[in-house]
């Protein structure tokens, strides 16, 4: 090879490089940014899963088999919750179908501050390591929620915990600068014509998870540094012993906490109308119900975060308020529902694979709703707090839920971000190992929480053997299903078909559809005008 030659393959295979780098780490495209949250969400999730396996297998039998440490067990317990939710459902719900498909849908040319989109992936980076440090020094075992005295430097002297603790300030402020990245574009970037009322339902999902974020992030801000001061600086906010409190933290955590819990489950509501619509063949039931029923659910969101607290002393007038609030809170969730069976009803159904997960999530979502009206009552949470009941209720809105909902993006849209088709027959396969596994999983918690069995241990008595052993089995099936949805994934991305721009058919109405399959790198270079 002469000196030339040599020279030109390595320019080349420098730019390449260079080329890579640029695209994926300095990105400005929302849709390259999308696909880095989708990519890191799924990393963020098989973490998670893993730790979850690891608890069920711990609690397979009674009797501390694999995790003989309680310590190690605890920080398993809190980093399990922080990277599911942190690291998993809200990058790929929020950063990875927001980002992809907000400018598609509302025929914007990209996000209002690009550069500002692609720090706001990077520092989700630097906080995945922080928390997985945290974890692996054995040093964070509070539970996700963090309570103090458990989180203070009496109990967690280390500083893992600190290390988790910056992790979420990370975390919160990425998600606190795509908040205000996707409200800026929804309100400043919609094509000539679409008015708020003409904006696809996910884009409102968006726009109302946006907002609950920027409004609740700074207050666990607030709190994550007051406790970081408690912790390194001297301060007393949450020691009693000279003169804090611990339930503050309780309020401040919970004000952002259960907000959370909404910011986690809208963007799923937004995916399923569109998944029900397009397969029922159907616009909407209802399209403006829909829409405010999202916004009253964040208005409502923020005045009962204390019916989480209802064993903290609280007087029996301010338990009446949040027990009534929360109560109100299951209308605009009802209507939702409601709308989504009106929506199915005397439609042309087709059971594609976005669909049935659609149908599951209904199910699964309907069951949450009503073990959470259930834990509302005060009397009632007073004998089921902290048991394996709240723990049901939550997975079946939140792992169930949000997961479900991810799914049905994924299989609804895969086409649309990539032109390969999906696998049918590991799309379906998958997602029939999922609901099993999951109901297996989580459906006998109500009944071993309901016998008093509390959560967070690794170790229980005799009696709660039984269904244990059923709930660790429907685990190991959930976990198979994720290797099927791997296998899945792959089939898609080394597929060599090619798929058609709208590939759903008539059902599929909203904007990206009438782009090619993939989207180009620049969408829309003459906006669309919404007639």
């Amino acid at each position: 090879m002469s000196a030339t030659t040599h020279d030109q393959v390595h320019d080349e295979h420098h730019e390449h490089h260079q080329s890579f780098v640029r695209r994926w780490l300095f990105s400005t495209n929302h849709k390259d940014i999308g696909t880095l949250y989708i990519t890191f969400a799924l990393i963020g999730g098989i973490t998670g899963m893993m730790l979850s396996l690891i608890m069920r297998l711990q609690l397979m039998y009674p009797g501390s088999h694999w995790v003989t440490d309680g310590q190690r067990w605890n920080t398993i317990v809190t980093a399990h919750g922080l990277l599911m939710i942190f690291f998993s459902i809200m990058p790929a719900l929020i950063g990875g179908f927001g980002n992809w498909f907000i400018p598609l849908m509302i025929g914007a040319p990209d996000m209002a501050f690009p550069r500002l989109n692609n720090i706001s992936f990077w520092l989700l980076v630097p906080a995945f390591i922080l928390i997985t440090t945290g974890l692996l020094m054995n040093e964070s075992g509070s539970g996700w929620t963090l309570y103090p005295p458990l989180s203070n430097a009496t109990y967690e002297s280390g500083p893992g915990m600190d290390f988790t603790l910056f992790s979420l300030h990370l975390a919160g402020l990425s998600s606190l600068l795509g908040a205000m990245n996707f409200i800026t574009t929804i309100f400043n970037m919609r094509a000539p014509g679409m008015t708020l009322h003409k904006m696809p339902l996910f884009i409102w999902a968006m726009l109302v998870t946006a907002f609950l974020l920027l409004l609740s992030l700074p207050v666990l801000a607030g709190a994550i540094t007051m406790l970081i001061c408690d912790r390194n600086f001297g301060t007393a906010f949450f020691d009693p012993t000279a003169g804090g409190d611990p339930v503050l933290w309780q309020h401040l955590f919970w004000f952002f906490g259960h907000p959370e819990v909404y910011i986690m489950i809208l963007p799923g509501f937004g995916i399923m109308s569109h998944v029900i619509s397009t397969f029922s063949k159907k616009p909407v039931f209802g399209y403006l119900g829909m829409a405010y029923a999202m916004v009253a659910i964040g208005v409502v969101g923020f005045v009962v975060w204390a019916h989480h607290m209802y064993v903290s002393g609280m007087n029996v007038d301010t338990r009446a308020y949040f027990m009534t609030a929360t109560m109100v809170i299951a209308v605009p969730t009802g209507i939702k529902i409601f709308s989504w069976i009106a929506t199915m009803w005397g439609g042309s159904i087709r059971m594609e694979v976005p669909m049935l997960w659609a149908v599951g999530f209904i199910f699964l979502f309907t069951i949450g709703g009503v073990t959470g009206v259930v834990l509302a009552n005060a009397g009632i949470d007073e004998v089921l707090h902290n048991t394996y009941y709240v723990v049901a209720h939550f997975h079946y809105v939140l792992s169930l839920g949000a997961v479900f909902s991810i799914f049905a993006g994924w299989y609804y849209w895969i086409g649309k971000m990539t032109g390969k088709p999906y696998s049918e027959f590991w799309g379906r396969l998958h997602f029939w190992t999922t609901f099993i596994g999951v109901n297996i999983t989580f459906f006998p918690m109500h009944f071993l929480g309901a016998a008093g069995m509390p959560r967070r241990y690794p170790d229980y008595p005799e009696a709660f053997a039984g269904w244990n052993f059923v709930a660790s089995v429907g685990a190991f099936i959930g976990g198979l299903s994720m290797l099927f949805f791997l296998i899945g994934a792959y089939r898609t991305f080394t597929s060599k078909e090619h798929l058609a721009d709208n590939y759903w058919g008539e059902g599929a109405t909203t904007l990206e559809w009438t782009v090619a399959s993939p989207a180009p790198h620049h969408t829309f270079a003459e906006l669309p005008v919404i007639s």
